[in-house]
C-alpha cells in the first residue's frame, strides 16, 4: 500500500527492479514524504520517485533496496479477449496488510491520445477496481507476469446541468459552518453546500461500475527501461 500523506492518499503498487505506482497516487508528496506498508506489515521508505504524468506511473525506489520483484510480460496483445485477470490491491481505504483480490475478464483495448505527441495503451477490463486498486499489477490467465498496471475504473457521468450545480456548491463559501476531522486527522471547516459537494462526490466515488482500466505493460517496460532477461522465451 503506497501512502502520500500531505494528500492522504493511498493506492497498491509493487516490486520490478524498484517499485512501481501510478503517478496520481504520489501527486504532491516527494520521496521522503511517502511511504509504503509492505504485505508483511513492514514499513518501506523510498529514497527516490520518477514520474510520468502522461503515463501516470511513478518509479519508486525502496530504501533499503529490496531484491527480487516481479516480470513484465512481454506484451498484452496476445491475450485475447475474454481472458481472466486479476490484480492484488487496497481498495476503498482496506488497510490490510495482507492485499485483496479482485477478479475480472479483458473486455478490450484503448489507445486514445494522452497529448498532442503520444498515445497511451490501456486494457480495458470488467473487474470490481476501486479508489486504492490504483497502481496495482494486473496478471493474466494463472501466470505471475505483469501484464498491466491498474489506473482507474469507469464512474457514472453527470449531466452538464448536475456538475455546473455540484461545481457552485463546491466554490460557495457563505453559509452555515461545519467543522470535521479529515483523513489526516487535522481540522476541515466547510459551509453546508461545500459539505453537499463533497457527499455528492464521494458517492459517486464509490458507485460501482463494472469497467476499469489497467495501463499496458508495454508502456510500463518503457517507462522504467526494463531489460528482459535474455533466457526468458518470447511471447
Amino acid at each position: 500500500m503506497i501512502v502520500c500523506p500531505k494528500t492522504s492518499m493511498k493506492g497498491s503498487g509493487f516490486l520490478v527492479d524498484n517499485g512501481v505506482t501510478n503517478e496520481h497516487v504520489v501527486h504532491g508528496c516527494s520521496a521522503a514524504e511517502l511511504y509504503a506498508d509492505s504485505s508483511f506489515g513492514e514499513r518501506i521508505a523510498f529514497s527516490s520517485v520518477r514520474v510520468d504524468a502522461v503515463r501516470d506511473l511513478a518509479g519508486l525506489s525502496p530504501l533499503p533496496a529490496i531484491p527480487g520483484g516481479l516480470a513484465l510480460a512481454r506484451n498484452s496483445s496476445s491475450f485475447e479477449v475474454g481472458t481472466v485477470v486479476r490484480t492484488w490491491g487496497y481498495p476503498l481505504g482496506y488497510n490490510g496488510p495482507a492485499p485483496l483480490l479482485s477478479v475480472g475478464y479483458l473486455s478490450g483495448f484503448s489507445a486514445s491520445p494522452s497529448d498532442k505527441s503520444r498515445i497511451t495503451k490501456h486494457l480495458i477490463v470488467n473487474a470490481a477496481f476501486n479508489s486504492g486498486n490504483s497502481g496495482g499489477p494486473l496478471f493474466a490467465k494463472a501466470e505471475n507476469e505483469v501484464v498491466g498496471v491498474v489506473v482507474s475504473k469507469a464512474l457514472p457521468i453527470f449531466s452538464p446541468f448536475v456538475q455546473s450545480a455540484v461545481q457552485a456548491f463546491a466554490n460557495n463559501r457563505s453559509g452555515v459552518v461545519f467543522t470535521g476531522t479529515g483523513a489526516d486527522g487535522k481540522p476541515i471547516t466547510m459551509v453546508e453546500s461545500q459539505v453537499v459537494a463533497e457527499v455528492v462526490g464521494s458517492l459517486r466515488d464509490m458507485a460501482q461500475v463494472m469497467i476499469g482500466e489497467a495501463i499496458a505493460v508495454e508502456e510500463v517496460a518503457a517507462f522504467l527501461a526494463y531489460k528482459y532477461p535474455t533466457s526468458q522465451p518470447k511471447k
